[in-house]
């Protein structure tokens, strides 16, 4: 049977669009398919919730100087504000860290990345063991970044991510540049792939839509949707395959933007404020951003599955909790609209963003080889020292379907 396309993309999120911009700049002919009734996948602003555009999902537009969404933005002419999140303000319960205090979380911090660029103590160690790994800093450096707890991440893995500076964040949305970016792309939304046979000379996506034939497929959504077998193979996946995707478990970060009323609690637009709790139960805040009203709780890793399995209503009481306990009981009486984001529970990606087991760091490399020469995987997953990034996604994508030469003729 002749094949329909060249090559059918699964995700219409920031690889799955960067791969069909690249096969059609090589002439190649391809369908893009996609389960959301949008594309950008997890870059999302959402400007109705809020009165204002949100990110729901990717925020910061991470490593400027090798992302290829910067250059775009600045030549958008978008609103970007050069922001790293930092342990500028600690709360230690309710106590304000005093700066010799603070000190020594930073002394913390050096220790902590000073053993993970030395290599120790092993992949096969989590990240917990590394020196300067607890309190302020483990909050930081596990949940609030790679989206899990410091026990759960593989050393390796964390050492080999890039330093993602610098960082900006984009006024109008990073999900509205990733959407503006992908406008030009024909996509086939509301059209979830169920299955791919890959048992003939090609591969069929099949889908409630009807199936779709072609030579060759590229796989982007995440490794939460093929760990839970939102997409069946036929024949099964090789085993290595298999065992790396549940190598990289999908971590979590949820945000919980809240509108504030009246006077700002003393923080300035773009303040960091950490909250340490007992039980792992930490939040962040990021004040105001482009001297909005929003002042944006995070929190990651166990905690964010906690929450998000508490729902909406719990999560938004706890950061209002938080800010209870630092600034006085008024605040909740000023607290107007507000939202938790959704991607715990979201069918189409089932967390933020992948982290390896400890020991299992080589998964992503297993992950990044074709399937039968007929089946690629691209993402967040396999963007190199860019993993976990929105722009490492984009990179992922180009690379898989042409930079590399994989689909050449």
């Amino acid at each position: 049977m002749a094949a329909d396309v060249d090559v059918v993309i699964v995700g219409a999120g920031a690889a799955g669009l960067a791969a069909a911009k690249t096969l059609k700049a090589r002439g190649r002919t391809f369908r893009l398919l996609e389960a959301r009734d949008r594309i950008g996948g997890r870059a999302w602003t959402d400007s109705t919730r809020l009165g204002q555009p949100f990110d729901i999902g990717c925020a910061w537009l991470h490593a400027a100087d090798r992302n290829p969404f910067y250059d775009e933005a600045k030549a958008a002419g978008r609103a970007l504000s050069y922001h790293c999140p930092g342990l500028e303000r600690v709360y230690q319960g309710r106590k304000l860290a005093l700066d010799d205090e603070l000190a020594q979380i930073a002394a913390q911090e050096e220790a902590f990345l000073d053993a993970l660029e030395g290599g120790a103590p092993g992949d096969r160690a989590s990240a917990i063991r590394v020196k300067g790994a607890g309190g302020a800093v483990g909050t930081y450096l596990g949940p609030m970044d790679f989206g899990a707890d410091l026990d759960e991440i593989s050393v390796a893995d964390l050492a080999s991510a890039a330093d993602l500076e610098p960082n900006y964040l984009v006024a109008e949305g990073f999900g509205t540049l990733v959407a503006d970016w992908g406008a030009d792309v024909e996509v086939s939304l509301n059209t979830p792939v169920t299955r791919i046979r890959w048992d003939g000379p090609g591969v069929v996506a099949e889908t409630p839509r009807g199936d779709v034939t072609a030579e060759k497929a590229i796989v982007t959504v995440s490794t939460g949707v093929l760990a839970f077998g939102g997409i069946r193979f036929t024949p099964d996946l090789p085993e290595e395959t298999e065992r790396a995707i549940h190598s990289l478990p999908m971590g979590l970060l949820a945000k919980i933007p809240l509108e504030i009323r009246g006077d700002r609690l003393g923080l300035s637009p773009f303040d960091d404020v950490l909250v340490e709790r007992y039980g792992h139960h930490d939040i962040y805040f990021l004040a105001f951003p482009f001297d909005t009203d929003l002042l944006v709780g995070f929190v990651g890793g166990d905690f964010a599955w906690e929450i998000t399995a508490a729902g909406e209503a719990a999560a938004v009481d706890f950061a209002t909790q938080s800010l209870e306990r630092l600034f006085g009981s008024d605040v909740r009486g000023r607290i107007g609209r507000s939202l938790l984001t959704p991607w715990g529970a979201d069918p189409w990606t089932r967390g933020a963003y992948a982290a390896a087991r400890p020991g299992q760091s080589a998964a992503r490399e297993v992950l990044g080889r074709p399937v039968g020469d007929r089946i690629w995987f691209a993402g967040e997953a396999l963007g190199g020292p860019l993993k976990q990034t929105c722009a490492g996604a984009r990179l992922s994508g180009e690379r898989v379907a042409g930079v590399t030469g994989r689909f050449e003729k």
